[in-house]
């Protein structure tokens, strides 16, 4: 039996809450947030938790350390050490949205499944918290089937995400919920952080949340060019192609902040990640008005500044997943460039999937991008509606996070609040 506080063994919990923290991702951030603001809530100030991270460093800018709650660092090689704090816990919590999914590179895919493999094999509760599936190798699909049966509860943020998971043999039991991360509220201190930041900006700013597509997946290569490295062993998929491609899209995107600037808009270039921040700064490179732009980087800026940024504008235009779940309360209006699943399971849910979702492989980008833009400035009425109706339907399903949660322990015997 699991030990709860108090009723079956008097034992103070111990969570292991496994994400991807610690890389300066304002997504993860907020999430993390919100997760363990869950977590408190049932369990009480008592439950120890621990957060693995892969800088430590990172992830005290925002989250402090204290007699119940440690940060560990998480080695890129990570088999040993995942093993040893899931035998360390009494429960393991997964929270990072893209779970299950190798968009982004099959290590971190397998570092989930490691790590709930490893909770079954240590005879220890597994449970993913409002995640995500995505796009999946064959080999991939066929891992995830086979660990996917040994997780005692997988909650997902989408409905379209829970039925990729049952195509790839997941027999486990699953709910269909939303993003923890629209339950994240940021620091009131925050509010008006845009304005403060960059008075010169004025108002009507439009957001261009930015990801280089063609760096990813990250790929295990022991040896290869510095620049190129995204954490040792892994490294960016490079070739002359992509870079080729990125250029490209460097391009688009400034020929559309140059379009925006000459009609009296100001571009924030939003970097949800770090790793976002060089092609931000080539898009500000390339602009023939870059002085009515600025960079904002969750390298600099925590999560409550970024959401708030978020809601402050006009217009966003993204690529990133949580830029449009953080921005969504304030029914900014947003058009996506998506290159995964996510945002476009997302825009099909509250009904823009038809009018603003992009794919980023289309040719004529720029032009296509400036006249969505444009159309949406202009009449954002039909569109703040719709977002309006997506959130409030959305964090209504958010906040079953918290009660499947409290479920969830109360079954296998733990004393909860």
């Amino acid at each position: 039996m699991l030990g709860g506080r108090g009723r079956e063994t008097g034992k103070t919990p111990r969570v292991l809450v496994v994400g991807y923290n610690g890389a300066n991702n304002t997504g993860a951030e907020a999430l993390l947030t919100a997760d363990l603001a869950d977590l408190r809530a049932i369990l009480g100030p008592d439950a120890l938790i621990t957060v693995p991270a892969l800088s430590e460093e990172n992830l005290r800018r925002y989250l402090a350390e204290s007699p119940t709650l440690k940060i560990t660092r998480m080695p890129t090689l990570f088999l040993a050490k995942a093993r040893r704090l899931v035998r360390e816990h009494d429960l393991v919590v997964l929270v990072e949205g893209s779970t299950f999914m190798d968009t982004w590179g099959s290590a971190l895919l397998y570092y989930f499944l490691w790590t709930a493999h490893s909770a079954r094999a240590e005879g220890k509760p597994c449970l993913a918290y409002a995640v995500d599936v995505g796009s999946l190798s064959p080999r991939n699909q066929r891992l995830v089937g086979h660990v996917g049966r040994e997780i005692d509860l997988v909650v997902t943020r989408a409905q379209a995400a829970s039925e990729r998971l049952r195509a790839c043999g997941v027999t486990a039991p699953v709910e269909v919920t939303a993003d923890n991360a629209l339950t994240f509220a940021p620091d009131p201190a925050d509010e008006g952080f845009l304005q403060r930041a960059w008075p010169e900006g004025g108002k009507g700013v439009v957001g261009i949340a930015l990801v280089d597509f063609y760096l990813w997946p990250a790929v295990f290569r022991l040896w290869g060019r510095k620049e190129d490295r995204y954490k040792w062993p892994y490294s960016f998929s490079r070739s002359p192609e992509r870079r080729r491609a990125t250029a490209a899209l460097a391009v688009a995107f400034a020929e559309v902040a140059d379009g925006l600037v000459e009609e009296g808009r100001p571009v924030a270039l939003i970097c949800m990640e770090e790793v976002d921040e060089p092609l931000a700064r080539e898009v500000h490179r390339r602009m023939r008005r870059p002085e009515g732009a600025r960079v904002f980087s969750s390298r600099e800026h925590n999560a409550s500044r970024m959401t708030q940024l978020l809601r402050s504008l006009d217009l966003l235009v993204t690529s990133r997943y949580h830029a449009a779940i953080l921005s969504l309360e304030a029914a900014v209006p947003e058009i996506a460039v998506g290159h995964d699943l996510r945002l476009r399971s997302l825009y099909e849910e509250i009904g823009l999937r038809e009018r603003c979702f992009l794919d980023p492989s289309s040719p004529d980008l720029g032009r296509e991008l400036g006249e969505r833009a444009r159309a949406l400035l202009a009449d954002p009425g039909p569109a703040r509606a719709l977002l309006r109706q997506g959130h409030e339907a959305l964090l209504a399903r958010a906040r079953r996070n918290r009660d499947i949660l409290r479920s969830f322990l109360l079954e296998r015997g733990w004393g909860v609040g």
